[in-house]
This record gives C-alpha cells, sequence and structure tokens, in this order.
C-alpha cells in the first residue's frame, strides 16, 4: 500500500492508575503535562521487550544489507519504505513482506506515526537533510556514512539530534566489530607506546572508466527531481544517477570521505582526536577517462598534535594481488606496529635493540673512530608482546551495528558511532578535499570548526540546497 502501515503486532502495554483503572497514552500524557512526556521517555515507560518500528529510506546497495540486517532483529519490525525508483520501492517491499507502507516521498515516511525510527541508506548528498528532518519528528536516526557533503552540515545535525533528544548512529560499523574494540583497548593501554602516525588506503583498477554516456531523459521509474533532492539541478546522465553518483561533487566526496571515513573513524576513535591542525591532499582524476569529476589518485596527510595520518586512495592501480583491495590500517607506535582489517588484527613489536646497532653499514665496520657494533647475547628483547588475532568477521559487523543502534534506542544511551565524533570525522575528510580542489594546505582550527586565514576555503564549508529544500532547511532553525 501507499500509506499508513499497520501495527504488525508491536507491544502495546497498558498503563494502570493507583486506582487500578487502565490509563491510555493519551490520558497518561494529559496527567503528566508537567513532565513533558517525550516520545522517548513513553519508550521508557513502555519497556525494554517493545518492538521497535523501522522506517528505511532508500534501497540500494546499503540498503539491501540493512533490510537485511534489521528485519533479523527479533524486536524489529519493517513498517515502511520510501525510495525514488518505483522498481527498487517494490523490490524492497518484498523483501520485507507483509502490509509494508511504501512512499515515493520521504517525508511521509517520516510523518508515519508507526514508524519510531529511520534507516538512511540514501545517496550521501540526501543524507544530513532526512537525519535533521527525522529528528525533528521526533524519530531516532541509523545514518549511513559519509555523514555529510559538506562541513557545516554536521554541525547542524548535532544541533538538530541534541535538540529533539534523538538517538543517531552513524553507520561507520567497524566500531561494534570486538576485534576493533581489543585492537582500540590495546593502543589506549599503551601497549603499542606513543602513536606517531597512522595509515591506510584503499585500491582497485576500473580502467578506463565509466564512459562518456550523453545526458539524457531520466528512466521513467526514477523520480530524478527527488533523487537530486538538495544538490544542484543537473540534466539526468547515467554517470550522475544510482550507484555512480559518488564520482561528482554535487553528491559526495569521492572515496576519501566514503572508504576514508572508515580508517580516519577507527583512527580518531582510538586515539580519542578531535580534529586535525592541518590538512594537505594532492591528486586528481587524471587517468579515468569518462565524465566524472572526484579523483582517481589521491593522497592526503592529516597533521594532528604529535601525529600524522596518511590516506591513499587509488582508482586506476591496484597494484595488490588477489582480491585484496584495501591495506591493513596501521597504527605505528614508538612500541611497534599494530595492523586490523575487518577479519583480524595482529600486533609487531619492535626489537629492542643498541641505536648504534641500527647505523647503516655498522656489522661490516666503520673507519677508525666511527660508531660501534655492540654485540648481543640472549633471547631478542622486544618493546611489547606479539599478537595475531583473527576472530573477526566482516558480516556480523552491520548486524552488530544495528544491534547497537536498537538497544540504545531503548535505553536512550548514546551509540557507539555518536554524531559528534562522526562529524568531526567527516569534517577532516571534507577539509582534504578542500585541500585538494584549491591545490594547497588548510589550516584549521577544531575548537572554532573554522578555516585560518584562507577565505576561499572557508567558503567552501558550506554551500546552499536547492529549492524546495532550503525551505526545509530553514524551517529547522539551524545556527
Amino acid at each position: 500500500m501507499d500509506g499508513q502501515s499497520s501495527n504488525r503486532g508491536r507491544l502495546k502495554p497498558v498503563l494502570r492508575t493507583d486506582l487500578g483503572s487502565p490509563l491510555s497514552r493519551r490520558r497518561f500524557v494529559q496527567a503528566t503535562a508537567t513532565a513533558a512526556l517525550t516520545a522517548a521517555s513513553w519508550r521508557r515507560v513502555q519497556g525494554a521487550n517493545e518492538r521497535i518500528g523501522i522506517g528505511l529510506i532508500g534501497y540500494g546497495l546499503i540498503g539491501q544489507s540493512h533490510l537485511a540486517d534489521f528485519k533479523a532483529q527479533p524486536d524489529v519490525d519493517i513498517v515502511a519504505v520510501a525510495e525514488v525508483h518505483r522498481g527498487r520501492l517494490e523490490a524492497a517491499a518484498a523483501a520485507i513482506g507483509g502490509n509494508v507502507a511504501r512512499y515515493g516521498d520521504f517525508r511521509k515516511l517520516i510523518a508515519d506515526k508507526n514508524v519510531d525510527a529511520v534507516v538512511v541508506a540514501t545517496p550521501d548528498h540526501w543524507h544530513a537533510l532526512q537525519t535533521m528532518l527525522a529528528c525533528a519528528a521526533g524519530k531516532d536516526v541509523y545514518v549511513e556514512k559519509p555523514l555529510t557533503v559538506f562541513v557545516r552540515e554536521g554541525r547542524w545535525m548535532v544541533e538538530l539530534a541534541n535538540r529533539y533528544k534523538r538517538v543517531v548512529q552513524t553507520g561507520t560499523m567497524q566500531r561494534s566489530g570486538p576485534h576493533y574494540q581489543r585492537a582500540r583497548q590495546f593502543i589506549r593501554d599503551g601497549q603499542l607506546g606513543k602513536i606517531v602516525s597512522a595509515r591506510d588506503g584503499f585500491y582497485r583498477n576500473i580502467m578506463p572508466g565509466f564512459g562518456k554516456p550523453p545526458d539524457q531523459p531520466p528512466p521513467a521509474e526514477l523520480d530524478w527531481d527527488m533523487f537530486l533532492g538538495p544538490a544542484p539541478q543537473r540534466a539526468y546522465n547515467p554517470n550522475r544517477g544510482i550507484y555512480h553518483f559518488r564520482w561528482f561533487w554535487d553528491t559526495s566526496g569521492g572515496q576519501m570521505t566514503n572508504l576514508g571515513a572508515h580508517s580516519l573513524d577507527i583512527i580518531h576513535w582510538s586515539l580519542e582526536l578531535r580534529g586535525p591542525t592541518a590538512v594537505y591532499s594532492a591528486g586528481g582524476r587524471r587517468f579515468l577517462d569518462d565524465n566524472c569529476e572526484t579523483p582517481d589518485v589521491q593522497d592526503a596527510i592529516f597533521e594532528y598534535p604529535n601525529l600524522t595520518v596518511a590516506l591513499t586512495i587509488r582508482e586506476c592501480s591496484q597494484g595488490r594481488g588477489g582480491e585484496e583491495t584495501s591495506s591493513p590500517l596501521s597504527f605505528y607506535g614508538t612500541n611497534g606496529l599494530l595492523g586490523i582489517t575487518r577479519s583480524s588484527f595482529f600486533v609487531t613489536p619492535d626489537p629492542i635493540l643498541p641505536p648504534v646497532n641500527l647505523v647503516p653499514g655498522i656489522r661490516g665496520g666503520h673507519p677508525v673512530g666511527g660508531p660501534k657494533y655492540v654485540p648481543q647475547e640472549g633471547p631478542r628483547q622486544l618493546r611489547t608482546k606479539a599478537l595475531r588475532e583473527g576472530s573477526g568477521a566482516e558480516a556480523q559487523l552491520l548486524k552488530l551495528h544495528a544491534r547497537n543502534f536498537l538497544d540504545c534506542v531503548k535505553s536512550r544511551r548514546t551509540p557507539v558511532s555518536d554524531l559528534e565524533s562522526s562529524h568531526r570525522v567527516a569534517t577532516a575528510l571534507h577539509l582534504a578535499n578542500i585541500s585538494l580542489r584549491l591545490g594547497r594546505r588548510i589550516v584549521w582550527d577544531a575548537e572554532k570548526e573554522a578555516i585560518v586565514g584562507d577565505a576561499e576555503a572557508a567558503e567552501m564549508l558550506a554551500r546552499p540546497y536547492r529549492k524546495p529544500w532550503d525551505a526545509e532547511l530553514r524551517s529547522l532553525k539551524v545556527s
């Protein structure tokens, strides 16, 4: 159907007065008006076993995965789905089953009273506004990364979530992985020593690119105007549409904000970073022969106090054997190396050696008066313990992350991938893209959330929404 969804058997506990007579929700609210009972407190009154009505916005690759993961949870009913592609809307409804509400306009889903929380799995340029509108409607939100397409959106999201006391989980699901949590604790316990740098990279070869199809009428089943939403008006092009939106600055930040979000998130989370002091990035779309915009080669250096982080993106050269398309996220400490992937982590200790023994050519001997090798006896001493743990399972990360969100919806606790820290990760990645596009280093004041000494770069921290979505933003009264 296209309208209000059914209650699908969700629990409706009955409260009683001191005299034992039934008390409806309406009467309870009226009787406790001075306490300003919110939807959140009503859920707490109902108890931890209440079923949660989920509305899914977007049924693409990740939306399909979220549908399966949330549907598998024992206390969830997926009661509504919104999608701008009619074929995908019907496919999602079929996958959900039952009398699920179907909407072409996500605002109707947000207004659906059977929806307690929404999952935002739309293209990147929609994430912020859909999250903010959902918060203002009293819904909790699980929003996919990249969180935003420009820096200021993230602060607006935090402002709205705090104003309406909403639980918002960002889809950086690695934080929910037990082996990521153990690796983080290893670092936080100081066993890796002082962290001096971290790095990661993502590599694949999609040469020669996605081609140069001409602009053309959109497919009949796609609402192209709604797909664009707050992004600038553009003629339909297959490379701007489903999935390929990520290769254009209007609708995404490329792989830096897409894949880089996962790595920089774990770095920030593990080291409790708030933001870089400066960012420099170089690269461009240089080798793929298509009509897309975001980089096929990009290197970024993020400067933090006493720490540097390097992220590398390659879309035109995998340069690796087998199916491996990313290197382990690597933390370099004064005691050794910790590398982590979605399936495992390992620690490679540095040996304890006299510094002089590491001078090049020392074993062969330097001329008279030069440094001399110090013989070592006994077993080699290590600066920390070697570890190798293969307990991770990538397929479990999304399920665990969904579970964390649902538990927080009930408890009102802060989820593991909280909005504030996720905004700060997204900000650093946007600064890398600003640096690349302007061709210069960006100096950042993380406390003021301001670019220092570069007015042109500062203008890129925000951009206008297209009509009528600018009016939706104004209605939220963000600062």
